[in-house]
């Protein structure tokens, strides 16, 4: 358990949360001596790994609209994202499971490294609270943010609005800075985005091109195209 705990970057004040977290229903159901298995963890920590990623990009892209904060949540806390995670520190060495499962190849298997990645951060959260599991989610959902935000992967609204616009030839848009803020390694742009002279989106982004986007996605969204 050391081991993982070094991995986690936690080590537990009670360390039966997280063999707990590692109990598979198999294992549970196998053994019967009262033992209990991470179903009731894996519970907790769903709703932990909801509120914590749900606060973040709701603070971090304030201009970004309900539907696509959703979207965006449900890239990150699904179960391809949770299992990549849960191999990434190796959890499936540590998991307690019935014969027949680990026979079966359940180390492995996607639905059970995820689950597992949810137990362990409430069993986190129940030993150290919520800014200990905080930081633990945050090492892996940060990493995996860059990837849905990097510029080059980013869905291009501006031209899908200008796709849009251009059924209209006398109409046109263009792009103005608004403001930047911030010391120089982390400046913030804010953009809007203007149809003639009328201001149809806004949005902020950590370089001109990403505020550009999400203003363009903004005025998609209230143009009902999103």
């Amino acid at each position: 358990m050391k081991s993982l705990e070094n991995r986690l970057g936690y080590k537990f004040k009670n360390i039966a949360l997280l063999k707990n977290a590692l109990t598979h229903s198999s294992y549970a159901n196998e053994v019967r001596n009262g033992i209990s298995s991470n179903e009731r963890l894996e519970f907790l920590g769903d709703s932990i790994l909801s509120i914590i990623v749900s606060e973040h990009i709701y603070k971090n892209f304030p201009n970004m609209p309900e539907g696509e904060l959703t979207r965006l949540r449900s890239s990150l806390v699904c179960e391809k994202a949770l299992c990549a995670f849960s191999r990434e520190i190796g959890v499936g060495e540590y998991l307690l499971l019935g014969k027949g499962e680990d026979k079966g190849g359940g180390r492995e298997r996607d639905s059970i490294l995820a689950d597992a990645f949810e137990a362990i951060l409430a069993a986190i959260y129940l030993d150290g609270g919520m800014e200990c599991a905080k930081k633990h989610v945050m090492n892996f959902v940060l990493r995996e943010l860059k990837v849905h935000s990097n510029e080059d992967a980013m869905k291009d609204y501006k031209t899908a609005l200008q796709e849009i616009i251009q059924r209209n030839p006398e109409e046109s848009v263009c792009y103005n800075l608004v403001s930047e803020s911030g010391p120089d390694h982390d400046k913030s742009f804010t953009v809007e985005v203007c149809l003639n002279s009328n201001v149809i989106g806004k949005g902020s982004g950590k370089s001109k091109k990403q505020a550009e986007q999400m203003a363009a996605m903004q005025a998609l969204s209230l143009m009902g195209e999103l």
